[in-house]
């Protein structure tokens, strides 16, 4: 990787902890400066404008909520245990950025007119869903999940659920209602979505 480069995603990582935690708007190019350790200058070198710069730190924060949220999906084979594992990472498993949820915290930063952030947001929204349609379509497939089971409808519950009980807990300070919302999704999950033989 070349100095630029190396430059470039130094400057990406620290502006994501920034922008995550201030908001676009709440995030001053001072700020911006001491987080990088750089010059106005010498980030606009890599640079075009502060937007730029937020929408690749947005999409670095959350590929590392992402790695935490679905860390040892993979070496799990049932689609039920899969979803529960996920459910269980994103109560237990804080990402590397510091701020909480990057989805969350970018969507309410951008929604009162950044279209840039907007529909970077909107992008990761709906990947986090189709990825998580895909295993309950698959497990719906491998009858695993209940074959009335709508993958799509239930991606929405888990990730409305799960974001819901992440704001209650960032209000409130304390994990009463995320360990809740992961309480009823393993039940549900159990009782509603998992395939019995009869």
């Amino acid at each position: 990787m070349s100095k630029g480069s190396e430059t470039r995603r130094r400057i990406i990582a620290e502006a994501a902890a920034l922008f995550n935690q201030h908001g676009f708007e709440g995030s001053s190019m001072a700020e911006l400066m001491e987080a990088t350790g750089l010059e106005k200058g010498g980030i606009y070198r890599h640079f075009s404008n502060k937007e730029e710069l937020a929408a690749e730190a947005f999409d670095y924060a959350w590929q590392e909520a992402l790695k935490a949220r679905t860390h040892d999906l993979d070496s799990i084979p049932n689609s039920v245990d899969r979803l529960k594992q996920f459910v269980a990472n994103f109560v237990e498993r804080r990402p590397s950025i510091s701020g909480g949820c990057p989805l969350l915290n970018t969507a309410i930063d951008a929604d009162d007119g950044n279209l840039v952030l907007r529909n970077r947001v909107r992008h990761a929204l709906r990947g986090w869903l189709n990825e998580l349609s895909s295993i309950i379509a698959s497990g719906v497939e491998r009858e695993e999940i209940r074959g009335e089971v709508n993958p799509k409808a239930l991606a929405a519950i888990i990730v409305a659920s799960l974001e819901g009980g992440l704001m209650i807990r960032r209000l409130e300070k304390n994990d009463e209602a995320i360990r809740a919302v992961q309480a009823h999704l393993e039940s549900y999950l159990e009782s509603e979505v998992r395939r019995r033989d009869s």
